[in-house]
Order: structure tokens, then sequence, then C-alpha cells
């Protein structure tokens, strides 16, 4: 009798959930959350506090979490999913009527003990509602006009009241991941080359309407891509964050600074680096050897959420699962894009490594769907 024969036939269900869990995952989970540690352990100058000890409560609560959203029938989430959705779009109602405003963005709600943000939330809740509508769909009607105006609309609704907050960064991996389930599920290419084209027409009246009555965007986030193509043009002012991360990721070399001996953090020069910028913290202190290991971690996990997608047999957790692996993909590569200048800055944190407790308990919410995935898959 094999291992896996033995392991269905004897031993109680709840355990064996919990031994079939993708540990090869959690593991990877792990080690880059540690990472997260150590950078955040040395940018407060060698004190666990206020940062790192708070990262590690939240990956530990959140770890909890995966695994007791893993152990749950994957069809229950995709029950829920509805549920889900409304309920993070209500949230980001609630925010826009009684939310806490910061540094010019109104994004959180006081919990009393700590600050959530819904818009975190919804990147996970639209997803599941994207792979549950397209697993109650017939594969036949995935591209007719009718059936494509329904998601659109689930997109377009949370992204319009994040729009508002405002928060540009978060508004674009919901349509870029929104978008990707819709083509993961078979809609036909046309319309994404159709929505291309309605996009180069926006981006065009985007800069013209600059310092115009009927402006679209607000006045910091053309500064953003004015500091985009030319940071020089005001190192001082808004070309401060992207010269300053420049300098630490120059500064870094082959192999780094060291641990606790980067000079660009050390002394404040680099901005938000305990948040959007701590990945340039990294580099300065562990060089191009220590930024292309957390990459691989950050490819293997992509890997792993693919390989659980492409073995189960279920259309909800197959899209579902991609649709994690794309938001997941998407922000560590929007993240490390902005800090390297490739991108305009948008305040997109890198996953499991920045300080912050909304998008850090998220993550791992959406990996226990993943391992829920893995869990019920047919074997």
């Amino acid at each position: 009798m094999s291992y896996l024969e033995y392991t269905i036939k004897y031993v109680p269900t709840g355990l064996r959930k919990f031994l079939f869990l993708n540990w090869a995952l959690a593991v990877l989970l792990t080690a880059l959350a540690g990472i997260g540690f150590l950078m955040l352990f040395s940018i407060s100058g060698g004190h666990i506090e206020p940062w790192a000890f708070p990262q590690m409560q939240r990956f530990a609560a959140g770890f909890a979490l995966m695994i007791l959203i893993a152990i749950i029938p994957i069809w229950f989430w995709r029950n829920i999913s509805a549920l889900c959705y409304i309920i993070s779009v209500l949230l980001l109602i609630a925010v826009s009527l009684f939310g806490i405003i910061s540094q010019g963005a109104q994004r959180w709600i006081d919990l009393g003990f700590t600050r959530f943000q819904p818009s975190e939330l919804t990147k996970i809740t639209l997803i599941m509602l994207l792979a549950a509508y397209y697993d109650w769909l017939p594969k036949n009607r995935t591209s007719h006009p009718i059936w494509v105006i329904i998601p659109v609309l689930i997109i377009l609704v949370p992204t319009v009241l994040i729009l508002q907050q405002p928060d540009l960064g978060t508004a674009i991996l919901l349509l870029t991941a929104g978008a990707g389930v819709m083509f993961l599920a078979g809609v036909h290419w046309g319309y994404f080359a159709a929505v291309f084209t309605v996009l180069s027409g926006l981006i065009t009246a985007v800069f013209q309407s600059r310092d115009t009555s009927w402006q679209i965007l607000q006045d910091y986030q053309y500064r953003r891509i004015d500091t985009f193509f030319d940071p020089a043009s005001d190192p001082l002012g808004a070309g401060y964050h992207i010269t300053q991360s420049k300098i630490a990721l120059g500064s870094g070399g082959w192999s780094g600074r060291g641990f606790m001996q980067g000079t660009q953090t050390r002394l404040n020069f680099l901005p938000e680096k305990h948040t959007d910028f701590i990945f340039t913290t990294l580099a300065e202190e562990f060089g191009f050897v220590g930024t292309t290991l957390l990459l691989l971690l950050y490819v293997a996990i992509f890997g792993a959420c693919v390989f659980t997608a492409l073995s189960t047999r279920d259309r909800f957790a197959t899209l579902l699962t991609l649709g994690v692996a794309l938001t997941f993909f998407l922000l560590f590569v929007l993240n490390i894009a902005m800090v390297t200048g490739l991108a305009p800055v948008v305040g997109v944190p890198l996953p499991l490594v920045s300080f912050g407790g909304s998008i850090m308990l998220v993550l791992m919410l959406a990996f226990g769907l993943v391992q829920s995935a893995h869990v019920h898959r047919p074997r």
C-alpha cells in the first residue's frame, strides 16, 4: 500500500487535509516573510520594534488563517464568492464615507486596535467572484457580448471606488488582474484589442487634460509621471524618492554593503524604506546576489501556484489559483519596476516583505485559497 493510499484510508479527514497541504509553498512563503523580518530589523537599527515584531505577529496570524482556509472545501469558497465581493464593495463605500485621511488619501478604516485597508481585500474577492462566474457560465457563452459586460461591471465598480480614494496603483492592479482572469477564462482576444485601443486614447486624454477644468488625474499623480520621465527635474521634490532609490540600488554593487551597513538607509536618505522602497534597502545591503535570490523566491511561489492550478480539474479552483498567482506576480513586478525607475511611483508594497498588516493578512488569505484548491484536488 502506498503512502497516499494509507493516508486516505487510515488518517482522519482533518489531519489528512493538514498533511496534504502544499508544504513546499508554505516553506517558500515563510522564507520570503523571513527576509522581510530581517530587513525590517535592519531598517530599525537592529531593534525588533517598531516594525519587525508586529510583522512577525501578522505573519503568524496569517499562516494560521491560511491553514484554516485550506482545510475548508473549495466549493464553500465558490458558494460565498458573491457575498465576499459585496462585503468588500460595501467596505469601500464605508471608506469613502467614514475612512481615515492620511497623506492626502482616504483608504483606511479605523477598527480601534488597528487600521484596515479594504482595497487590499478587494484584490482577492474580485478574483473569487470572477472565477465563480466563469465556473457557472457555459464555455460557449464566454465571449458573447452580454456575458462579457457582466464581468466588466464587476471589475469597474470597485475600481472606480478605489480611484476616488485616490489609489491609482491598486486600481491598475484590479483592472489588470480582472482582465487576466477574463482572458484565462477564454474571452476572445478581440475584446482586449478594443480595450487597448480605448486605453491608448484615454492615456492621450489624461495628458491633454492637465491644467484644464476637466483634469482627469490629481496633481500629485501628474508629478509622479513627470518624475518617471525625468527624475532629475525635481531631485529634492517629486523626484527625491526615485533618485535616492537609484543611489541605493547602485551602491549595493554585486554583493552589497553588508547587513545593517547601508548608508542610504542608515542615514535616512531613503524614504518609505520599510514599506514601498524596502527592495532598495535589500539591494543596498545584499547587492545583486541578494536581489536575485529574492526574485527566485517570488518566481518559485508563482510557479507553485501555477502547478496547483494545472493539477486540479475544477474550473473555479483553476481560475481562482491562476488569478491569485497573477495578482501576486503583478504586485512584486510593479513594486520592483517602481523602485528601479521602470514604472511611475504608485505606492504598491513588496508582497510579504514590506511592512503592512492589511496586505500581509489578505495575501495569506489568498494563499489559503490556493492551498484549499491543492488539498481538495482529485487524487
